[in-house]
């Protein structure tokens, strides 16, 4: 009887043993991280990226899930992302892949491997996979609130819950404008840069919370490095290593000869020569306030355009319409006519009236705008002012 009660004893150890064994190689079977890749230099890749990599440990099989990832060749691309209608998708391919493409590219990547416990790395896992089905890894892209890193935020805070502890208040006594966010990435790639301020409006001059940051990669990096998971044991950090995969010297940025601070002061100078030499020679010269005037209206109905027809948020109540409004363009027949149109000298008072409050706006801090357009706002004042005091000498009044 004490044979088989201890014979039951040794089955019931090894068992035991053997259980948890199995248990702590499940445990270790994933290692699971955040990669974070730095900018690149075509305005897609300028905010830099954030991917998962996924390594299992027993086969030796190691993958990264991007949420980053769209066609260039889908119907009507353009169209789709200017309307805030494009589908990004999560893609999957090998660490080796995805490491040659930024190594080809010259971009430096970290990597912040993740101290999940075993059920969190399994859970994770199985998210995954099952996100990328056909039928679920699409979904609309939205730059500030659902794009590569938050997508990655809301998957770990999905496994983790409430025992996922961000810390945001060390990052919240420095206040950024999401405008002011965006201009760090993109402040020497002025063109872009003045492309956004364009067609994104006074939303984005509001203060990003700590949350709202991470729509940038390297902030949800930071975020990720301050945070802790508390609940299942002793509080540990969410972030159990880090280690730098390539890295490269930044590259010297330089805004370049041909920049919009410097053509927009050229146009400047011109258009106040022009007002000049008009004045004395008593002409309007107005081929010049053609062309002038007809950019800012084609450019005030492209705004007009994503402000009614597009989807994103951020491009409603965008005050650069009160400087470039679509109603410029009727001063090019207004301008050609050889009578003076009873409505022509009231258009330019208003034109003045609008750039004038384009100014205010920006001051009191409605909405910020480019600075490289405060000369061009300086030419509207100059001409819409000379015009309406001038072009009665110069054109018969229509009786």
């Amino acid at each position: 009887m004490k044979l088989k009660k201890k014979f039951f004893f040794y089955l019931i150890l090894g068992w035991l043993f053997l259980i948890g064994g199995n248990l702590q190689g499940f445990a270790q079977q994933y290692r699971i991280s955040l990669l974070t890749c730095d900018p690149g230099e075509e305005i897609y890749s300028s905010f830099g990226h954030s991917a998962i990599r996924v390594v299992n440990l027993e086969t030796g099989r190691d993958q990264v899930y991007n949420y980053g990832t769209f066609d260039f060749r889908a119907p009507n691309f353009v169209l789709k992302f200017a309307g805030g209608r494009l589908d990004y998708f999560l893609s999957v391919s090998t660490f080796d892949r995805f490491l040659a493409e930024y190594n080809y590219f010259q971009r430096s990547m970290r990597e912040l491997e993740l101290d999940l416990n075993q059920q969190q790395k399994t859970a994770l896992v199985e998210f995954l996979e099952i996100n990328y089905l056909p039928q679920n890894r699409n979904y609309r892209y939205d730059f500030f609130y659902d794009n590569c890193a938050t997508r990655i935020r809301d998957v770990i805070e999905t496994i983790v819950g409430d025992q996922l502890i961000w810390h945001d208040e060390e990052q919240e006594s420095i206040e950024k404008t999401f405008r002011q966010l965006i201009d760090e990435k993109v402040f020497y790639m002025p063109w872009s840069d003045l492309g956004i301020d364009l067609a994104l409006g006074s939303r984005l001059d509001v203060d990003a919370t700590p949350r709202e940051e991470q729509f940038l990669p390297d902030y949800m990096e930071q975020a990720f490095s301050r945070a802790e998971i508390q609940g299942d044991g002793p509080t540990r950090p969410l972030v159990k290593n880090e280690r730098v995969i390539l890295d490269f010297a930044p590259k010297e940025n330089s805004l370049g000869l041909f920049n919009p601070y410097l053509l927009f002061w050229i146009i400047a100078i011109l258009f106040t020569a022009t007002t000049f030499i008009g004045f004395k020679r008593k002409r309007l010269f107005i081929g010049f306030d053609l062309v002038f005037f007809g950019i800012l209206g084609l450019l005030g109905l492209v705004m007009s355009l994503l402000w009614i027809g597009s989807d994103i948020p951020s491009t409603k109540w965008n005050w650069n319409i009160l400087w470039a409004f679509p109603g410029h363009l009727a001063l090019i027949p207004g301008l050609l006519s050889k009578s003076l149109k009873p409505w022509l000298r009231n258009y330019l008072l208003t034109a003045l009236i609008l750039a004038d409050a384009a100014v205010v706006f920006w001051i009191l801090g409605w909405q910020s705008f480019h600075p490289s357009l405060i000369p061009i706002m300086l030419v509207i004042i100059l001409r819409t002012n000379y015009l309406y005091y001038n072009i009665a000498r110069y054109k018969t009044p229509l009786v």
